[in-house]
């Protein structure tokens, strides 16, 4: 008898300690998982549509995103053909919101990235006034408050890798302030933006 209930609280013993080992892995791997680098994946200007559609009643902020790092100073000119290089075409710039209800040019954008991180959070990257500014306008979801600030660690490390050729572009952008159409591009050798006489024809 005595044996058995010798052995009756070892198994105990062994279910306690085991369900504690449990209850400390769990925020180990929460712990582990924000030190992994996020998978940031660029949405194509074809899946606009289902992207607006999965998102449409988040609610989007930029908290999170605005710890300073070095892309904050660098030209949005620049960051533009960075971009370009690491993840392609834009997701949309005016000539895909030309013709769209409620377009107006002085409250359109040269460019628009929209991205879908580790398959759930969704982030959009873009120009705050067109060529005449540094840095990037970041929003994402408010519920991804906590992970915002490594996702913008890992996109500042993918635009800064060494060795980064720039990519050309050419883009266009109306500044309201200035009443004025620019084309905006950087053609392999020289970043421009030249003041154009009238306004593009988008088609």
């Amino acid at each position: 008898m005595r044996k058995l209930v010798m052995n009756d609280l070892r198994m105990g013993v062994f279910v306690v300690a085991l369900g504690v080992f449990a209850g400390l892995l769990v925020p180990a791997q929460k712990a582990f998982a924000q030190f992994e680098e996020p998978q940031i994946r660029k949405i194509d200007q074809s899946e606009r549509d289902r992207f607006e559609q999965r998102f449409e009643n988040i609610k989007w902020t930029g908290q999170g995103l605005y710890n300073p790092t070095v892309i904050d100073r660098i030209p949005t000119m620049e960051l533009r053909s960075r971009i370009q290089a690491v993840f392609g075409d834009p997701t949309q710039k005016i000539e895909q919101l030309f013709g769209k209800k409620n377009y107006r040019p002085g409250k359109a954008i040269q460019f628009e990235y929209w991205f879908v991180v580790d398959g759930e959070m969704p982030l959009m990257v873009l120009d705050l006034d067109g060529p005449f500014e540094n840095g990037l306008v970041y929003v994402g979801a408010s519920q991804f408050i906590d992970r915002m600030p490594q996702v913008k660690r890992t996109f500042t490390k993918m635009l800064m890798e060494e060795g980064l050729e720039f990519a050309p572009y050419s883009d266009y952008f109306f500044s309201p302030e200035r009443e004025q159409w620019y084309e905006v591009r950087y053609d392999g050798v020289d970043f421009t933006r030249e003041a154009l006489k009238k306004a593009p024809v988008f088609r």
